[in-house]
């Protein structure tokens, strides 16, 4: 396999099965590539024990009543792993470490339920029609998931579609969540700055610097609910901001974080003249597709086994051991 390095040096785990890096202890072996960019350390080990450090750091620390929402979860990143593996071949890894694919702390990250989970459910995957699923996953769906397309091209799945998360007393399972709901405000000169950095559409208009923004509002959405483009009037010209990252990237409300999700409303202030005040009003983190997890952790509080709770969210799929 081709990597794009100069130099590899592998660091292998002391006696007692582990190492450290950067102040945090990882199992397996520490490899050193010397990219086009720097270094990069890359942690090579088995599947099992990756898992160990993927499942609390997606979770969060869990109790015990809520251990089938962790299995649901083991078995849910063991597939996302399985079908993603080699991904990143050409840069000399599988999976990042990062929500890019998923969140992996090391060891620093596991919890004895989280290890429990993994053991417990150890070679199992989903799959429909016998393949490994497309396993998306994210925090909290706001009461309804999103269907594959609506988001991920060519994610058009019989098991990735918009289903109804809401219990039979009419009450979200995800309502537990911190995320459930949100509010998000700008200024008018915040909203101006924030798309001038973070919308590649509504810049191209500016040619260095927008003008005023006259008006913003939701113009289409998806069949699950959520906002699936944006007209924003700048500049004596409307400009349309079309799907799910695009959108959240326009309206960041931080150097750092997309907006939570898709599905908000919108009030504008001034619309029409000019926008000096816009209030985002939502529901749900995370794209939608698949897994809710604040909603698996609600399931499991209810008494729901974990092949129940995939099948709410993945329908149509099967539980599989592979090894």
């Amino acid at each position: 396999m081709s990597r794009p390095l100069e130099a590899m040096t592998l660091v292998a785990a002391d006696p007692g099965g582990v190492l450290r890096v950067n102040g945090k202890t990882y199992r397996g072996q520490a490899e050193v590539l010397r990219d086009r960019t720097g270094l990069t350390v890359v942690n090579r080990l088995g599947l099992e024990a990756y898992l160990l450090g993927v499942v609390s750091a997606e979770m969060g620390r869990r109790n015990s009543a809520e251990q089938t929402a962790l299995r649901a979860q083991a078995i849910v990143s063991r597939t996302y792993a399985l079908r993603n593996l080699r991904r990143w071949r050409s840069q000399g890894f599988d999976l990042y470490a990062t929500v890019s694919d998923q969140a992996y702390g090391g060891v620093n990250a596991e919890t004895p339920e989280g290890r429990a989970a993994v053991t417990e459910t150890r070679g199992s995957v989903l799959t429909h029609s016998g393949s490994l699923i497309e396993a998306f996953y994210y925090s909290t769906c706001g009461g309804r998931t999103a269907d594959g397309f609506e988001v991920f091209r060519g994610a058009s799945r019989p098991y990735l579609r918009s289903v109804s998360d809401v219990a039979g007393n009419g009450v979200a399972y995800c309502r537990i969540s911190p995320r459930y709901r949100w509010r998000e405000e700008w200024t008018g000169e915040a909203l101006r700055a924030g798309l001038q950095r973070h919308s590649p559409e509504v810049a191209a208009r500016g040619r260095g610097s927008i003008g005023e923004i006259a008006d913003i509002r939701v113009t289409q959405r998806s069949a699950s609910g959520r906002v699936d483009q944006l007209a924003i009037r700048v500049g004596g010209s409307e400009v349309l901001v079309n799907g799910h990252f695009n959108i959240r990237q326009a309206l960041r409300p931080s150097a750092v974080d997309l907006l939570r999700s898709t599905a908000f409303t919108l009030v504008a202030t001034g619309a029409g003249k000019k926008v000096t005040h816009l209030v985002a009003e939502g529901m749900g983190a995370g794209h939608g597709v698949g897994l809710c997890q604040w909603g698996a952790v609600s399931r499991a509080r209810a008494g729901q086994g974990y092949e129940q709770i995939l099948a709410a969210y993945y329908p149509g799929t099967r539980v599989e051991r592979r090894y």
